[in-house]
């Protein structure tokens, strides 16, 4: 695939260019794609056939207000880690019974959070669930198993198997419902999390069907939250192939109707599709400041630090790169192409976006796309060396921009500091 081609092909930018969107809303700057989103979104919603099913909306990919809203009208439900994504989902529109709290290591009072609200909870751990009996015995409560199957393109996104922090082990579920019954709770809801950005359906039907048979020693279950970490093709321009939705739908529903029919009586059954609801609706674009050759390294310095775009510092992430001059994708002959690390503006030598890009010769001035920044990307975000935090816009349908976060300023830096 041409790199010009995954943009211009989806019409991306709208009515606009990378050029007049970054003079209009300043640099760096995230831009969503709304039809893009939606789209994602109803993949997930109509992933499995079987019903009732409910696909949820990890906020922590993403917090923006108005993709949320979206997110509600196009029917997911969501799943939150924290009392600040409750209070943002509710800002959002979901009701209660829309929301799973699906925390790690919280006290009391952040558990308290959600229980007042009468919001669905999933405990990680012996502990947590004899917390959640001491605050409100009685209760109905999820626990979130580790299976014992972990994936992931890297060791800190695996969240199962061996060495994790997440989850009670399969060997400890006898002690999990000794702890329920001491304390009056009922285990309605069984979830897990193998990991983040599998690709291939195989590994996730594995992890599903394992969990299905830790699921039926629950007899009271009202839902079964498969989990999920469904990944994209961050290497799209090399034609890296999609996750086949087909073969993977295909596999769901039969083990679904098996476990159902074994089950003896229909119960939800829940999915957490991650960043494949909104990965591919962001892309970041940014400013090239300054280019220097440094023991025969070339090095493009942009505006694109990692308090920006944190993925690739922290898991060595790839993104594809589309590079703009005056607003137009600049082509070049494969021959002409030269490697370039891409690096931003933060006093850290581990502050690069790419190492070693093939890419056109680049001049100051030149803006870069960075892809599927959507998910991860501004919800990273930091005030590191107090660089202010980028403006979010969302292209609409109709192809018009509309800024959906301001920019930050110098003044919000010091916004919750006090004198003393």
């Amino acid at each position: 695939m041409s790199p010009t081609d995954e943009l211009t092909q989806r019409h991306f930018f709208g009515d606009h260019d990378p050029q007049t969107l970054l003079e209009r809303f300043g640099s760096p700057l995230y831009v969503y794609n709304e039809a893009i989103f939606r789209q994602r979104c109803r993949e997930m919603r109509r992933l499995i056939r079987y019903e009732p099913f409910t696909a949820n909306y990890s906020i922590k990919a993403n917090s923006n207000l108005a993709l949320l809203r979206i997110a509600r009208e196009e029917g997911l439900h969501a799943d939150a880690m924290s009392p600040g994504e409750i209070y943002a989902l509710e800002q959002a529109g979901f009701k209660p019974e829309q929301i799973f709290f699906v925390p790690n290591n919280v006290s009391a009072p952040e558990l308290g959070y959600a229980l007042e609200r009468q919001i669905c909870v999933s405990l990680d751990s012996l502990d947590q669930l004899a917390l959640a009996g001491r605050l409100s015995p009685g209760l109905d409560v999820a626990i979130r198993i580790n299976p014992g199957l972990g994936a992931g393109h890297h060791a800190k996104v695996i969240t199962a198997g061996k060495k994790t922090k997440f989850g009670i082990n399969a060997e400890q579920l006898d002690e999990a419902r000794a702890i329920a019954r001491r304390h009056h709770l009922r285990i309605t809801g069984v979830n897990q999390h193998i990991g983040s950005l599998f690709m291939e359906p195989p590994a996730y039907l594995r992890a599903a069907r394992h969990f299905f048979e830790l699921a039926a020693g629950f007899p009271d279950l009202h839902f079964v939250d498969l989990g999920g970490g469904f990944g994209i093709p961050y290497h799209k321009l090399d034609g890296e192939a999609r996750l086949d939705l087909q073969e993977l739908q295909e596999g769901l529903d039969l083990l679904v109707s098996d476990f159902v029919q074994r089950y003896g009586r229909p119960v939800t059954v829940k999915t957490e599709p991650g960043r494949y609801v909104v990965a591919e609706s962001g892309v970041l674009l940014g400013t090239v400041h300054a280019l220097k050759e440094n023991d025969g390294v070339v090095y493009a310095g942009t505006d694109i630090g990692f308090n920006v775009l944190a993925r690739p510092m922290l898991y060595d992430s790839w993104h594809d790169i589309v590079v703009y001059r005056d607003g137009q994708p600049l082509e070049a002959d494969p021959d002409r192409l030269q490697a370039v690390t891409v690096v931003g503006n933060i006093c850290e030598s581990g502050d690069i976006l790419a190492k070693n890009r093939p890419l056109p010769p680049l001049c100051p001035g030149d803006q870069l796309a960075v892809l599927d920044a959507g998910a991860y990307g501004y919800a990273m975000s930091s005030n590191y060396n107090n660089r202010l935090r980028p403006a979010e816009v969302l292209i609409r349908q109709d192809g018009t921009a509309a800024l959906i976060r301001r920019r930050e300023t110098t003044e919000d830096l010091l916004r919750t500091c006090l004198e003393i």
